[in-house]
């Protein structure tokens, strides 16, 4: 799209990014399933290869279908540029890799997916790195958690698997402070529901997986960058303000200015990473983000009635869904999710660990996956699947307790999801 009138969300889902096929006027983005471009001659490889002129070399770094996705996602976050990648985890990883070095530490919310409390807590040593985490509820620990060797803080905008929402501009304001990227896992709001980027945060991951695929087809992971952040107003991120010497000691921030961490993410991410997003996979990618508004709105909407019913059902201990009026952060839901507080929570069940073992076992229209913001609603009991790595001390930190289910609330007729739920309970606990 062309500069001009300022879209509307439902416009850029479907709009954003793509054009035209050039060569054969195809209407839907096609499938570039090739390896490798063309060079129109030695100077273009050349010029190419010393990031002087942007165009495709190799599908480790560039290719036209993804290249449609990544702008298609910077546009819907309201960020400059993005990098996709093989998976959230992926992007994860790509988001600190700039950023990082042996000795420097990030700090993290006590509430995230339990494979991110993994790769943080054990993963990331193997590089030299380390994790502090911290109940990002209380703003003093997170600050007292800053010193001179922290890179960044990462939180999720909406938590899983609890479907807590983070104050962000909050502990942006501490970012901002400390010199340093606030980084937001926004999977399980997706730009819909929260835009991380207007309330402070640098840098948004996504594992596109979940909602903004919606489809439970494939995996993929997206990086969106800002282009707010100063990389050189300190000595503390050289890799994108000091000479590189891969590239003839080019400085990525002098030299992209606000793309400097994207270009970065390709240039040296990706090449030397190979954490690719497949043309097939963005293809399908892009085509779920399409439909992202209107799923939205159904997911939001039956979670909002299941988590009613939920709360009032004798054999449920706790609903942590925050759009109920009784949740502690249901007064966040219109600052920093004005559409809806999503459709992921969790349930505290009553008889405990077997009883939750047996709900999941029960239903027959939820199905039981290690998955979340697919179109069919989804259910798994984290303390012996997802979170199962960590001690009990922290799956409860992490709101994944025992006694808790995690539930991911689909598009399908809530009352039939209410009816499945009904039953099961009723073999669970009676």
């Amino acid at each position: 799209m062309t500069d001009g009138p300022t879209y509307g969300f439902d416009t850029l889902q479907i709009h954003a990014g793509a054009r035209p096929d050039p060569a054969t006027g195809a209407r839907q983005t096609p499938i570039y399933q090739t390896t490798a471009y063309v060079f129109r001659d030695a100077d273009h490889a050349a010029a190419l290869f010393n990031l002087q002129e942007v165009g495709f070399i190799y599908s480790r770094l560039t290719n036209p279908t993804v290249a449609v996705l990544q702008e298609r996602l910077a546009t819907l976050e309201g960020g400059v540029g993005a990098v996709c990648c093989s998976s959230g985890h992926a992007a994860q990883i790509m988001a600190l890799f700039p950023l990082m070095g042996p000795g420097k530490n990030i700090i993290a919310s006590t509430r995230l997916y339990g494979g991110t409390v993994t790769q943080f807590s054990q993963t990331i040593k193997r590089f030299g790195w380390s994790c502090k985490f911290v109940d990002f509820d209380d703003l003093d620990a997170v600050r007292a958690a800053v010193d001179d060797d922290t890179r960044a803080i990462f939180g999720e905008a909406i938590a899983n698997p609890g479907g807590y929402i983070m104050d962000v501009r909050a502990v942006a304001d501490i970012a901002d402070k400390a010199g340093v990227p606030l980084i937001i896992d926004n999977t399980s709001a997706t730009p819909y529901l929260c835009r991380p980027i207007e309330h402070g945060a640098t840098l948004v991951v996504h594992s596109m997986t979940k909602y903004l695929t919606g489809n439970g087809t494939v995996t993929g992971g997206c990086v969106i960058d800002s282009g707010k952040f100063d990389w050189s107003a300190n000595d503390k991120f050289p890799s994108l303000s000091q000479p590189e010497p891969a590239y003839h000691g080019l400085k990525f921030h002098e030299t992209f200015g606000a793309l400097a961490f994207t270009f970065h993410g390709i240039a040296i991410g990706l090449r030397d990473l190979g954490m690719t997003l497949n043309p097939q996979a963005a293809h399908y990618t892009l085509m779920g983000i399409e439909t992202l508004s209107l799923r939205m709105e159904r997911h939001v909407a039956n979670a909002g009635k299941i988590a009613s019913w939920l709360e009032q059902d004798d054999r449920i201990e706790a609903v942590t869904y925050a759009g109920l009026a009784s949740s502690p952060y249901a007064d966040r839901v219109a600052k920093v999710c004005p559409k809806g507080a999503g459709a992921l929570f969790t349930i505290a069940v009553k008889g405990g660990y077997e009883a939750c073992v047996k709900l999941v076992e029960s239903l027959e229209i939820f199905s039981h996956v290690a998955n979340l913001g697919d179109t069919r609603s989804l259910v798994i009991h984290s303390a012996s699947t997802t979170h199962r790595q960590l001690s009990e001390e922290q799956q409860v930190a992490a709101g994944a307790g025992p006694n808790v289910v995690r539930i991911s609330i689909g598009t399908e007729d809530a009352d039939d999801l209410i009816a499945d739920l009904d039953q099961a309970l009723s073999k669970a606990v009676g």
